[in-house]
């Protein structure tokens, strides 16, 4: 353990020292084991970011629990299905959740149930179920063990993270990456800089007021960031870590005009199969559309229909063999489609250039065949988020008699921007070809994503044929 008077989180301004962080770890652990919890049982901790949530996580992986992150943001029903699929034989909530998972443990229940107590031996690690976010349908239980010692050690030197870190958690702590990175930082002893809500202006003074050496962010969090007015100044910044969503080129660009250079790192990865590339700052402009390339021993391959390699700067099915994948979805029938040899699949679509930098296109499932030509909704919606006039666009099929489906455009105008479809058809005809170009369009305020940034295109989809039935 570090220094016990060092500092191991920070929360609207209040320290908690590794001394003090410890010791509410201790009581948290010895109540939960007093209230009859074993190692190997499946538990629920379920909050906005917090130091009482820190203290869980730590906790539940001290008694060796299956730790059940559950999103507090989700409906009554959604959270009945957490809970009975889970199986968990607790919950403990934020008492403004508590609606959430009735008969729940709150905080301070607990740690009264440990006062005086000692917890039992350390029993490892235990694991983690992180729940898929249900972009494409009802969530299921990602099943992750421990994470690799050598992998992760390969991790942190890849994105130079060494002690003395201060690492603002920027999404939820229910979510795979924030979650990650917040226990690689406390892995080497470093600070964690947590609020209950993000808000760009809040988060760059965080940065500030605290040296803020890192951040894991998804790109939504960025293009807020970067909207800002005045300067944003991040001078302590090592690495600003981006992921869960393609980040477009053009997003990149301003990034580095507007924060600086030399500290923004991509990640790809997955909730399955944890972040199996990685793109460093000297490569972001001059890879554009890449996400990186393996580090510590990750293995990828494209493969085609009949799973075989296919050339570099040829798109097929991506497979990952890493020693962070998950040991399966719980209680379904459902699982990643796999190779001999423990290659995975989340469904990605993607290719590698001749350097072995990863590309990806889409998820298979959200290509768009329409005339029998193959598009990729990301390619188009990187093309929109180039126009200045676009804060953010969604580009998905729609059934259509003629061309069996057709690209359909989403688009949220920057704010005080006028922008019409007409002069989008004219900046995209320049940039891609006309197959590829929304066919019909939209436009809103916002668009519907998790609280980790994935966009919800389930929403827009049911929206539209709601207004629009389909022309078949």
């Amino acid at each position: 353990m570090p220094c016990p008077g060092a500092p191991a989180v920070i929360e609207n301004g209040v320290v908690t020292t590794w001394g003090e962080l410890e010791a509410a770890v201790e009581r948290i652990a010895a109540g939960l084991a007093t209230l009859g919890l074993r190692a190997g049982d499946r538990a629920v901790w379920c909050g906005p970011n917090s130091t009482e949530v820190v203290v869980l996580i730590h906790a539940f992986r001290r008694l060796g629990l299956v730790s059940v992150p559950m999103p507090y943001r989700l409906t009554a029903g959604e959270a009945a299905h957490v809970l009975a699929d889970s199986g968990a034989v607790a919950a403990v909530v934020d008492p403004a959740y508590a609606a959430l998972a009735p008969g729940a443990l709150t905080f301070e229940e607990v740690a009264e149930a440990g006062a005086g107590s000692h917890p039992p031996a350390a029993a490892g690690d235990g694991a983690t179920m992180l729940y898929t976010s249900g972009t494409t349908g009802r969530p299921k239980g990602a099943v992750r063990r421990p994470s690799d010692p050598a992998l992760t050690a390969a991790l942190l030197a890849e994105l130079g993270f060494a002690p003395g870190e201060v690492h603002l958690v920027t999404g939820p702590l229910y979510h795979a990456g924030p979650h990650a990175f917040a226990l690689l930082t406390h892995r080497i002893g470093g600070t964690l800089v947590v609020s209950r809500r993000f808000d760009a202006g809040q988060w760059a003074g965080l940065a500030a007021r605290h040296e803020v050496t890192s951040a894991f962010v998804a790109p939504i969090h960025l293009k807020r960031i970067v909207a800002l007015p005045g300067d944003v100044e991040l001078p302590s910044m090592r690495a600003l870590v981006v992921n869960a969503a393609p980040v477009p080129y053009a997003l990149k660009r301003e990034v580095i005009a507007r924060l600086g250079e030399g500290f923004l790192y991509e990640v790809y990865g997955s909730t399955e199969l944890g972040i199996a590339t990685v793109l460093r700052p000297q490569d972001q402009l001059r890879k554009p559309g890449s996400c990186g390339r393996p580090y510590g021993g990750v293995g990828l391959r494209v493969v085609d229909e009949d799973g075989r390699d296919v050339p570099a700067g040829v798109a097929g099915e991506l497979f990952i063999r890493s020693a962070n994948a998950m040991a399966g979805y719980h209680r379904s029938t459902q699982q990643l489609a796999e190779l001999p040899g423990g290659w995975k699949s989340v469904g990605d679509e993607a290719w590698l250039d001749g350097e072995g930098y990863l590309h990806i296109c889409d998820r298979r499932t959200d290509m768009v065949i329409t005339g029998g030509m193959n598009v990729y909704p990301a390619e188009v919606e990187a093309a929109l988020q180039a126009h200045a006039d676009v804060a953010d666009a969604a580009v998905f099929g729609v059934a259509d008699e003629e061309w069996g489906e057709r690209v359909h455009a989403v688009v949220v105008p920057r704010p005080g921007a006028e922008v019409d479809s007409g002069a989008l058809e004219a900046f995209l005809a320049e940039q891609l070809a006309g197959f590829k170009r929304p066919r019909s369009w939209s436009f809103r305020d916002e668009l519907p994503r998790t609280e980790s940034g994935k966009l919800l295109k389930r929403v827009l989809r049911a929206e539209h044929e709601a207004r629009e039935p389909a022309r078949t």
